[in-house]
């Protein structure tokens, strides 16, 4: 699947994904392929992707909202820093 993240500033990430691991503001969730389609809000915290070829790579929030829909996942969040 595809995520992109973006700031208000920058695009921070763009590329294909196996998982995504985001905060939300009801618990963290993860997002896999085919997952339905969400709109949720985010936290401060922690997001983990594993990008197509099993590397990992984690970063921090400080807010957000997530969009997956056909496979596509948008991170739209604030205060991105990496960890």
């Amino acid at each position: 699947m595809n995520l992109i993240v973006l700031t208000p500033d920058k695009e921070v990430f763009s590329g294909e994904v196996t998982s995504v691991k985001v905060p939300g503001t009801k618990g963290e969730f993860e997002v896999l392929r085919n997952h339905q389609a969400i709109v949720s809000s985010l936290k401060s915290g922690k997001v983990r992707i594993i990008k197509e070829g099993g590397e990992k790579e984690i970063f921090n929030i400080g807010s957000g909202f997530i969009e997956v829909i056909n496979n596509e996942v948008s991170l739209l969040v604030q205060g991105f820093s990496e960890a």
